[in-house]
């Protein structure tokens, strides 16, 4: 028979089958399988999806150059305001068109020039991406701390709170958002515009936001109603409530924790939609006006021109879609990694 000495030396001898070797082998294993937080499972499945990360690291671009705007367009030479066909009359023909082939695209202006105006084409697309961009950015974060705050509240306080907010909800989704601010818009520049001024910038922002968000925080409140009506009746929500734990100790620590998913999943998916929303109205003409950049005005100008020019809808056509799509795409990736048994 072998001694429990020959049997430790064995493994000890044997490269890998150490008992030190086990060890660090079982602990490694068990490092995967237990000790981890539900955010860095996620973490671990998402980094695992090559379409999330492929279109978060796009995301994250779209932002970044959104916000170094300025920087770009300042290393680039040019700017979204100055009319380069005023000061060059061979960058545009008799008819107010680019002379230069495909939209005057050259080493100059790497996207073109605009038609009548001959502005740059790239730092338009760059300042009106910023524009688009902040002002839905804006209007989702309130959005999202809107929705959460009363679909908590209605969902756990119930009764008359929850009758109440609920009948809110239902009035403010008789109201299309787009049509609102299209009747709203005038309104607000008859009361704060003297009649001889042109409206501010900051008015209309202003506006675009509030619209939006007073319109568009009713669908994640009634989704986290339901989640929370669900939860408040679960067992750690009742050990909770009667160990003592206020209301507001209950919600912050039970049930926002678990209302995380459907958050996040949501706010994935408001954004592009507020981002075409706005600029919806900007291509309507009752959003971002003239001279201020703003992704929806572009494709206003296109809708003019592009017969004759074409080139001139590529770009920010192409960046839109690129941008809402990708952003649905990550929607559905953080989706999956928050509940890998959803599937697509």
């Amino acid at each position: 028979m072998t001694s429990p000495s020959q049997t430790s030396a064995t493994k000890t001898d044997t490269p890998g089958l150490g008992t030190d070797g086990l060890k660090k082998e079982k602990d490694h294993k068990g490092g995967e399988l237990v000790g981890r937080s539900p955010g860095q499972l996620m973490w671990t499945r998402f980094k695992r999806d090559r379409t999330g990360m492929i279109c978060a690291i796009v995301v994250l671009a779209f932002f970044a150059i959104s916000a170094l705007a300025p920087v770009i367009a300042k290393l680039y030479g040019k700017n979204p305001y100055t009319l380069y066909g005023n000061d060059n009359f061979n960058l545009l023909d008799e008819f107010g068109y680019p002379a230069a082939p495909n939209g005057g695209i050259s080493g100059d202006f790497w996207f073109g020039i605009e038609p009548s105006l001959g502005r740059d084409v790239f730092t338009q697309l760059l300042y009106g991406m910023r524009t688009s961009l902040g002002i839905s950015v804006a209007v989702t974060i309130l959005v999202v701390v809107t929705g959460t705050i009363l679909g908590v509240t209605a969902g756990y306080v119930g009764g008359r709170t929850d009758y109440w907010l609920g009948r809110v909800i239902d009035f403010l989704l008789a109201f299309p958002s787009q049509l609102t601010f299209v009747a709203f818009m005038p309104v607000v520049v008859a009361i704060f515009v003297p009649p001889s001024d042109e409206t501010p910038t900051y008015i209309r922002v202003t506006a675009l936001v509030i619209v939006q968000w007073a319109l568009g925080w009713m669908g994640l409140a009634r989704l986290l109603r339901g989640q929370v009506l669900s939860l408040r009746e679960r067992e750690f929500v009742e050990a909770a409530r009667i160990t003592g734990a206020s209301p507001w100790r209950i919600i912050r620590k039970e049930l926002l924790p678990n209302v995380v998913t459907p958050i996040l999943v949501q706010t994935t998916y408001m954004l592009p939609l507020f981002v075409t929303a706005e600029a919806g109205l900007s291509y309507l003409g009752v959003g971002i006006m003239e001279p201020t950049p703003d992704w929806g005005r572009m494709f206003h100008t296109a809708g003019s021109v592009y017969e004759n020019d074409p080139t001139y809808l590529l770009f920010p056509g192409a960046a839109m879609v690129i941008f809402v799509l990708c952003f649905n795409l990550l929607g559905d990736s953080v989706r999956d990694a928050f509940d890998p048994k959803s599937g697509r």
